[in-house]
């Protein structure tokens, strides 16, 4: 949702009707992992997408079939579907496609909790009656107990939507007279990098073109300035444990240790490796990582937590300079983030 996002407030803007197409199901290989969005206008242009442009084509016509005739629709494309060939998914893949109107009131809801970097889960019925099809409740984290209902479509939708976003992933409910699909928007990724040296310049602008919301954190004013760092989301020139610990690390968030100085280094790793961050990386050789480690152990870590922490750090694609380093440590860390989804 947060790429289309912009498509989306423009036509609106514009007064142009859309559709939302969404992937509910895969199997096999499929290039977009369910979730996935693409959103057509009555003019029949796109935004997003749902299969990396094998069955773009074919959803095209169905969002403004449902355009012009209000009814969602739940589309299968696979190597035996004769419409999924004439389209070009011959890759061995099957997807699920569920499409129907943007419904604008719910959308708002969705947009002001995405705005406010709050996870918010869209929960829908994709098969069922005619009446309930394409019916949908939005639960935005935080008021999962709200306004509960007591029996129904509405009760099983709000209690998809709240499985979603306990659990972060998407969730499928069939029961005899309908199915619900559910899916979480959770805020963006968070790289948090531990020390503004030239590494982390590079790193901050990689990871922002992935997607990634970037914070830079260095006591040293020198090393974490704002003519340094123009590009980054935040930064912040405190003393890494204090400011690791203000910032809050959450099953989204990423660290990156980097300075390359115990003093700074080692209270960083006290926060991050219990924490709930999905990586933690430090700079390093072995034999730097090995005197790291006998410290951490002594300081109170566990060797659970420990062995957690990716060092030395990035994959080993023989990088040398600045952004090649940046550009390994990305990858390790788009690495651990896709194996955890």
């Amino acid at each position: 949702m947060h790429d289309i996002l912009p498509d989306l407030d423009a036509w609106l803007a514009q007064g142009h009707h859309i559709a939302i197409a969404t992937v509910i199901q895969t199997w096999g290989s499929s290039p977009r992992k369910v979730g996935a969005r693409m959103a057509v206008n009555a003019r029949g242009q796109m935004s997003g997408s749902v299969s990396g442009g094998c069955v773009e084509g074919a959803v095209v016509e169905a969002a403004l079939q449902t355009l012009e005739t209000g009814q969602p629709q739940l589309l299968h494309f696979g190597v035996a579907d004769e419409t999924a060939w004439e389209v070009g998914l011959a890759c061995g893949g099957q997807i699920e496609v569920f499409v129907r109107p943007l419904e604008v009131p719910a959308f708002e809801r969705v947009r002001a909790a995405i705005r406010a970097g709050r996870p918010v889960a869209q929960a829908m019925v994709i098969a069922g009656p005619r009446e309930v099809l394409g019916e949908q409740v939005v639960v935005v984290g935080g008021e999962e107990g709200r306004d509960a209902a007591q029996d129904g479509v509405t009760r099983t939708l709000r209690e998809a939507g709240c499985a979603a976003l306990a659990s972060g992933r998407p969730q499928r409910v069939r029961r005899p007279d309908l199915e619900v699909f559910a899916d979480a928007i959770l805020p963006p990724a968070t790289l948090v990098i531990v020390g503004g040296v030239h590494i982390s310049i590079a790193l901050s602008k990689i990871a922002q073109v992935l997607g990634y919301r970037t914070v830079i954190v260095d006591p040293r004013r020198a090393f974490g300035s704002p003519e340094r760092f123009p590009h980054a989301d935040q930064l912040v020139q405190a003393w890494p444990d204090e400011a690791l610990q203000s910032i809050g690390l959450g099953r989204t968030s990423a660290v990156a240790v980097l300075t390359h100085d115990p003093k700074l280094d080692d209270p960083a790793l006290m926060v991050a490796l219990p924490s709930p961050a999905f990586y933690v990386g430090a700079l390093g050789s072995r034999n730097t990582q090995a005197k790291r480690r006998a410290r951490l152990l002594e300081a109170g870590l566990t060797e659970a937590q420990l062995d957690r922490l990716h060092g030395p750090i990035g994959l080993d694609i023989h990088a040398q300079t600045p952004e090649e380093i940046g550009l390994a440590i990305m990858a390790e860390v788009v690495r651990a983030r896709n194996r955890m989804e």
